[in-house]
């Protein structure tokens, strides 16, 4: 026999795929957000850098602006680049 429904109930969630579950300068959760925002998502983007460490948009361009030389990753001390 044959069912039909008459509603149904979609249930969805995201995650960030990083390698760990917190920014390495917040450490705040990536499934969550900086410190600086209200709402995880696209206004709060996880980057990456060329050693593979990730942190929230907005936390490595204040490491970067902070730094008075060429800046380095702060979990590894490499030279940042953003990864491309």
């Amino acid at each position: 026999s044959l069912i039909f429904y008459k509603e149904w109930h979609a249930v969805a969630s995201w995650t960030w795929d990083a390698q760990d579950e917190t920014c390495g300068i917040c450490r705040m959760a990536f499934d969550g957000c900086c410190p600086d925002c209200k709402l995880p998502g696209d206004d709060c983007p996880i980057i990456w850098g060329e050693c593979n460490h990730a942190f929230h948009l907005h936390c490595i361009l204040k490491w970067v602006n902070s730094q008075t030389s060429q800046a380095h990753c702060p979990m590894c001390r490499r030279e940042w680049k953003f990864k491309g």
